[in-house]
């Protein structure tokens, strides 16, 4: 059952409340002065707290409700708290929700509209309590990751990438071939660099190649090596990647690019561990860890052709999938913040600016917005037009459309006023209603 601290100096309000409150089913506890109310809420578990603004006889100003809601507030941050009086102006009551009460409720009192307010805070203060639970598990189970194992700063907030992220450690260990799926820019090199870290051969080299930014034909030269003049242009011999990643990990980005001359050589290496350089006719051996990454349809290849099947499940032994930046937008913020560091910050219209864009290009498109941002804005704070995303984009597929003033109004006009309700009602914070009532100049009734 929950339980509702109330603090007011009149004995008579207090037990009208009690009994209303006990209609209901919710436990009601008395405080008569702000002291008394401080103990109850040091000695007792308190769900809300409806408060009186004025305690002392002929006072009307309210400066002692603000006081013991300001004491609350920083006691117990979470908590949520209704104003309670006769006496104290609007505007007050309205400072003080902005600071983060929870509604303001005029004496005299609706029985149904302040019960009816009273449970659906208790409801919200229960759902919060969840998701303050479930933050709180997931930011243990960062931090069991991050004890356990290297995770090369990579930042995130999402669920769907700490799934990647923790397959990503515990396939390390083992020394199979990975191959990482996801869209270009999304970050497969990151995870690939983590599942090295975590490997045993974490102390040899790590070395990437990107098989897509290279011309087909010098591809095998770059993967195996070349003796002098192997092709055009080899005036000496040089090493290929197998032969320099010896020891550690080789990280193949865009494998579908490989031609089918490379993937029966890189076939053999898979299997056996030895190749031939370009031009050379002596077969060396080597120990490599090989994981490798691809934004294309290696099955759809396979159908036509242009990519060995053998090839493909000697590679794909354990895969990893990497969402596009769309699916995990919870990462979007974080990583925007870190790429900022500490030259600026994010204004909340960008934020939202920021979650409401599709990201085609993923996290190397963020960067890019991010990077030209931090050069454009003005006095430390990015804004929306400063991150020049396309207007024409279209938003992903939730309702993020800004509520006009006539949606606002019904809005509040549905609720009864309630300033509380009616943020729910069009999906916004309390803080987030009255930012947007302010600049329509609209004014709970």
């Amino acid at each position: 059952m929950s339980t509702v601290l109330i603090i007011d100096d009149n004995p008579g309000v207090c037990e009208a409340l009690k009994l209303l409150l006990s209609l209901r089913d919710i436990r009601a506890i008395t405080a008569h002065s702000p002291d008394e109310g401080l103990a109850e809420l040091a000695r007792a578990s308190v769900d809300l707290v409806i408060q009186d603004m004025n305690f002392t006889e002929d006072t009307t100003s309210g400066e002692e409700g603000v006081a013991l809601f300001r004491v609350i507030r920083q006691r117990h941050p979470d908590l949520p708290i209704i104003l309670l009086t006769a006496w104290t102006h609007l505007e007050s009551a309205v400072e003080l929700v902005k600071a983060g009460a929870a509604d303001y409720v005029a004496k005299p009192w609706d029985d149904a509209k302040l019960a009816t307010t009273v449970e659906n805070l208790l409801e919200l203060s229960e759902n919060a309590q969840e998701v303050s639970r479930y933050r709180r598990e997931r930011r243990e189970r960062r931090a069991s990751l991050e004890s356990r194992y290297d995770l090369r700063g990579i930042v995130y907030a999402s669920e769907s990438t700490e799934r990647v992220v923790e397959l990503a450690c515990q396939v390390a260990r083992a020394a199979l071939p990975v191959l990482i799926t996801g869209p270009n820019g999304a970050g497969k090199e990151r995870i690939a660099d983590i599942v090295h870290a975590n490997s045993p051969v974490r102390d040899g080299p790590f070395i990437t190649v990107n098989c897509g930014a290279l011309p087909s034909e010098l591809i095998e030269a770059e993967l195996f090596g070349a003796e002098a003049g192997a092709y055009t242009g080899a005036n000496r011999a040089r090493p290929g990647r197998f032969e320099v990643a010896d020891g550690g990990t080789l990280f193949l980005d865009e494998i579908g690019n490989l031609p089918l001359s490379g993937q029966v050589k890189l076939l053999r290496v898979l299997e056996t561990g030895k190749f031939e350089r370009l031009g050379a006719s002596r077969t060396q051996s080597v120990k490599v860890r090989v994981l490798s990454a691809t934004n294309a349809d290696l099955s759809a290849m396979i159908a036509d052709g242009s990519f060995r099947e053998d090839l493909y499940y000697r590679l794909n032994v354990v895969e990893i999938r990497l969402p596009p930046l769309a699916d995990r937008r919870d990462d979007i913020v974080p990583l925007a913040e870190h790429f900022l560091g500490d030259e600026a910050i994010l204004s909340d219209e960008a934020r939202d600016a920021l979650v409401r864009h599709r990201w085609p290009g993923n996290v190397r498109e963020l960067r890019n917005a991010i990077e030209r941002a931090r050069l454009l804005c003005q006095d430390g704070v990015v804004r929306p037009e400063d991150l020049n995303l396309p207007v024409n984009v279209q938003p992903a597929a939730r309702n993020l459309d800004e509520p006009d003033r006539e949606a606002i109004q019904a809005a509040l006009d549905a609720a009864g006023g309630t300033v509380s309700r009616a943020a729910r009602s069009l999906g916004l914070s309390r803080q987030a209603l009255y930012r947007r009532m302010d600049r329509f100049g609209l004014a709970p009734d």
